[in-house]
């Protein structure tokens, strides 16, 4: 018996041992092979520390090691720039720009020269330049995937004249502006042809993807005027490219004649790519449209597919993006389909691979070469041109067409921006060797110019014109209305919110209003699938009042900052209480929650704005997660936060009473027992109920109209029976503090919460 309890400790020492004397004996036959094969006279270093430290700094220098140490130091610096330039209204992809510059030559690399020479040294770069070129494939694909070619087919002409006109007018512009510049600064050897046609797409170009995201956080996405931006905006991204393919064509054959034979070989591609490739996709899309995934097979083909694309426009010569492009542009048109293909490639090539990009091209973005006043005027020159030609250009067009001024002007400035697409089409000009440095760096400073104006721009016009969105229907708000917002992230969070809005309110309808508000990251979604998101996100909620005899109100909005734009819709909106959801952590009370809160706390810039602004301590213990933190720090209006567990109903609530402050609470107290005939016991911990005038008087008054329905009690009641038979705790914000500091046993076992902060 005792043999057989510890058989398996047995055989595990003895095999572990057994083999470990076995090779402990076999090394020591080898040391002496070893001593025969070296050579009299050569001894082994003796300094191991120094073999070491030779080893690592090795290591350090392995092409591998600095490709990785470039990444993360790419990724930190253009999350970081990206998240102020988002913070200051501007789309994150100019801080992305920006940070490229500054990892670039303009700044580290001259005031920092042995830094920069360490992290890029110039033969690392050739491996930086091929796995950007990876991920600017794969975003030329999602850009493809993200035009709707249908709405160039239903939207009237006018976006096509528009548009048309939006490239002509600045490319005719820029060839003009060429001839001024060509003597002086275009390459040697490169004909004024090549130059000419290259300063013109570069002045053509539209950034599709930063105007659709401005035009979803501007909420105009609904309007006649979006709809006409956004087609605007997609027949500028096709014509654009094809113009680039033709010019690249034009550029490697030296003239138009030669470069005929690339430009019949795209066209034969692009024939087979619509005839022949697309309708297989198609077939492709309606086999799997009704499933939830998409398995590793179909990923597979597609992706071989997007490669063999990129790759045979490559060989042709109208570079390796168009293909992309081209092969996003022809995939099934079902929307569900194209968004799996999207979540699963954009977020490889938007967070990993594109800040590669913008590092790449600031390297070669060298503004010290702007170096004396003549220059500068050149590249004002530059901007003074790009948007005379593209926001008048497209302005003139639209007030022709039918537009009023202040639409006209709004076109203007959307179709004004230029972003990422300009780079792409100023890297292969620095590429093919049709631009200089010097150009290729003014042309970069035009590009950020006419981004970031875009916003302030549009801002002026609305101050200018004062006037109203045709979207903005304005409410007659009736002061003498219970107004509530309920503002939710995912579809049951939304129905435990309505619920919770119903018990207050049930018997007022009349006089009660519930708005649902459903915000959207700008960055998550895509113009295509708008409509078709904000159908499935509220259908649920709605199903839900429909249940309940609620008449539901409703708001869908796109925004970049979702806890500023919840805090001003609630703080501008006459609502007198806005409720938001917080599920219940899993790390609740563990060790792993407090790491993750202290780590949120310490790298969230916010965080650390506000703690040098005085706002908060910054090692306090905080009782929520981020987002909620900044919703209470920036809401005005009464605020509810429903901690979700299961939320159903609220028959039985209990309410600790822990301040004075906790007054507040009454009002709530007396709604859930006139609308919802809610059992309400108030947990009396240090003597408030009696002691407090109005906490008092309101007990008074609603044991005399309601005695069954209100008690009061001691905290030693409070027993895990007692909380388990509770649907809701109803309690005031700072007492939630105060309970989480203390970390009280019977948190464990709480139902759903509903905080207030009045």
């Amino acid at each position: 018996m005792v043999l057989k309890k510890y058989k398996n400790s047995l055989f595990y020492f003895g095999v572990t041992g057994g083999f470990s004397a076995l090779i402990y004996w076999i090394i020591g036959q080898g040391k002496l092979l070893q001593l025969k094969k070296v050579p009299i006279g050569v001894k082994a270093s003796n300094n191991s520390f120094n073999d070491f430290v030779n080893s690592m700094l090795h290591n350090f220098q392995d092409p591998l090691a600095i490709l990785l140490a470039q990444i993360v130091m790419i990724i930190l610096t253009a999350r970081i720039f990206g998240w102020f330039f988002k913070k200051i209204g501007q789309p994150t992809v100019i801080g992305e720009i920006i940070a490229g510059i500054v990892l670039g030559p303009s700044l580290v690399g001259m005031y920092f020269p042995e830094f920069s020479a360490a992290l890029f040294p110039e033969a690392s770069l050739g491996n930086l330049k091929f796995l950007s070129q990876i991920g600017l494939i794969l975003f030329m694909f999602v850009i493809g995937m993200e035009l709707d070619v249908k709405v160039l087919k239903n939207k009237a002409s006018e976006a096509i004249v528009i548009s048309h006109a939006s490239i002509v007018i600045p490319f005719a512009m820029g060839i003009g502006l060429s001839y001024f510049v060509y003597n002086q600064f275009a390459p040697e050897g490169v004909e004024f042809l090549s130059f000419s046609l290259f300063m013109g797409i570069a002045m053509s170009i539209t950034a599709f993807p930063v105007l659709a995201r401005i035009v979803q956080e501007r909420g105009i996405h609904k309007t006649r005027l979006g709809a006409i931006v956004i087609t605007c905006a997609a027949a500028d991204d096709i014509t654009a490219w094809c113009l680039l393919a033709v010019v690249i064509a034009i550029v490697k054959a030296g003239d138009f004649v030669g470069s005929l034979y690339v430009i019949s070989l795209a066209f034969i591609y692009v024939l087979a790519m619509l005839y022949v490739v697309k309708p297989f996709l198609k077939r492709i899309g309606d086999l799997y449209a009704e499933k939830e995934n998409i398995g590793k097979p179909v990923m597979a083909l597609f992706l071989l597919l997007l490669i063999l694309s990129s790759y045979a426009t490559e060989v042709i010569g109208i570079h390796a993006l168009f293909g992309g492009f081209m092969m996003g542009a022809i995939m099934p048109d079902i929307a569900k389909f194209r968004m799996i293909f999207i979540e699963k490639v954009e977020d490889v090539s938007v967070i990993l691979l594109l800040p590669l990009f913008f590092v790449f091209t600031g390297l070669h973005t060298q503004v010290g070469l702007i170096n004396d006043p003549y220059l500068w005027k050149v590249t004002a020159a530059i901007i003074g041109v790009a948007v005379m030609g593209k926001f008048l250009g497209s302005a003139l067009a639209a007030k022709f067409v039918g537009q009023n001024w202040h639409e006209s002007f709004t076109i203007g400035a959307l179709m004004n921006t230029r972003g990422l697409m300009e780079l792409i089409v100023l890297n292969i000009g620095l590429e093919l060797k049709v631009l200089t440095p010097e150009v290729f760096t003014m042309m970069v400073i035009m590009a950020l110019v006419t981004t970031f104006m875009t916003g302030p721009a549009l801002n002026v016009l609305d101050f200018i014109f004062k006037n109203k969105r045709e979207e903005e229907s304005v409410e007659v708000i009736d002061e003498s209305k219970y107004r509530i917002l309920i503002s939710f992230g995912n579809n049951e969070k939304g129905k435990s919110l309505l619920r919770l809005a119903n018990g207050l309110t049930k018997k007022q309808k009349k006089t009660s209003v519930i708005t649902a508000m459903h915000l959207s990251q700008s960055d998550e979604l895509h113009s295509f699938n708008l409509e078709e998101i904000e159908r499935e996100t509220f259908e649920p909620v709605f199903d839900e009042s429909d249940q309940l005899g609620v008449k539901l109100l409703s708001i869908f909005k796109v925004t970049s900052d979702i806890e500023a734009e919840i805090a001003d819709v609630a703080n501008n909106g006459d609502y007198d209480l806005l409720l938001v959801g917080l599920g219940k952590s899993i790390f609740e009370g563990s060790l792993l929650g407090k790491v993750i809160g202290f780590t949120t706390r310490i790298i969230n810039p916010d965080r650390l704005i506000d703690k040098f602004k005085g706002k908060e301590g910054l090692f306090e213990n905080s009782p929520f997660d981020e987002r909620t933190r900044q919703i209470v720090a920036k809401t005005k209006t009464p605020l509810g936060i429903l901690i979700d567990n299961d939320f159903e109903q609220m028959d039985h609530v209990f309410v600790p009473i822990l301040k004075s402050d906790d007054a507040v609470l009454m009002d709530y107290v007396q709604k859930m027992i006139y609308n919802n005939n809610s059992k309400i016991h108030l947990v009396d911990s240090n003597g408030f109920v009696k002691n407090n005038f109005v906490i008092q008087s309101t007990v008074v008054t609603l044991l005399q109209k309601y005695p069954n329905n209100i008690s009061v009690i001691s905290d030693k009641e409070m027993n895990t029976s007692f909380i388990k038979q509770q649907d809701l705790m109803l309690i005031s914000l700072e007492s939630w503090k105060s309970v989480m500091d203390t970390a009280a046993d019977w948190l464990v076992d709480i139902p759903s919460v509903l905080i207030i902060k009045s």
